[in-house]
């Protein structure tokens, strides 16, 4: 009995450090993820008051937007890590209501990370019609392929716009030292971060439910985000 008792002692003993390791873990996903959601609502405060920034009359008819602070093309060239931010909607089936929860998100692969020139970029998306929208919320979505994608066009108004830019589903834009400019991220995957979601959330959550249907509060890390966008773009002016 005694040499069973030191064994399962020794067992937890040797158990502990890894349950610790693993619980640091966790917690410093948690606060790289809560990092990421502050940090996309700094991204989009400075991006507004950019005085040529998106156009206004292309946000305002956006039905989703999606931040991605700091993409590294480093992180590009070493083995598939990615871009992580955030997706943020007007919420409700119809893309009418306020801007609500956001959904974390990935933005992998493509040949974009040989445009960075070894800088950190912003990536800004605008999600123009609801089937890119719940394309992106439901599963991994390639730009160009999946979904119509374009490089988005600068200014106060989008009468320069392309007809291939007004029929895009998807219009991104980069900031990379200083610079703010459309630029063309087709290859790309995105998809939702179900882990960061858990982590935000505290429980398993899909995407659409999130981002959509007011399943939970907006967490306090993105409060900045959905005030800058309800500031400037409070209402779907596409319906």
């Amino acid at each position: 009995m005694k040499r069973l008792l030191f064994v399962l002692l020794a067992a937890a003993l040797i158990g502990l450090p890894a349950l610790f390791a693993s619980a640091l873990a966790r917690a410093d996903d948690n606060s790289k993820d809560r990092s990421r959601l502050e940090n996309a609502g700094e991204v989009m405060k400075e991006i507004m008051n950019i005085p040529d920034d998106i156009p206004q009359d292309l946000l305002d008819k956006a039905d989703c937007v999606i931040v991605m602070p700091s993409v590294l093309k480093a992180a590009f060239i070493f083995g598939g890590s990615y871009g992580r931010g955030a997706m943020t909607c007007r919420s409700g089936d119809d893309f009418e209501g306020p801007w609500g929860a956001p959904t974390m998100m990935a933005l992998e692969g493509g040949s974009f990370g040989f445009q960075l020139g070894g800088q950190a970029t912003d990536f800004v998306l605008l999600v123009m019609n609801p089937r890119g929208a719940s394309s992106i919320l439901n599963s991994k979505v390639k730009l160009g392929a999946d979904v119509a994608a374009a490089a988005g066009p600068k200014g106060r108004n989008a009468q320069a716009a392309t007809d291939l830019t007004l029929r895009a589903e998807v219009l991104t834009y980069s900031r990379s030292r200083g610079l703010f400019a459309g630029i063309s991220l087709e290859g790309s995957t995105l998809r939702p971060d179900n882990d960061a979601n858990t982590r935000i959330y505290g429980k398993k959550m899909d995407a659409k439910d999130i981002a959509l249907h007011s399943k939970v509060p907006i967490p306090a890390s993105a409060k900045l985000l959905i005030q800058t966008l309800t500031q400037h773009s409070p209402k779907n002016l596409s319906k």
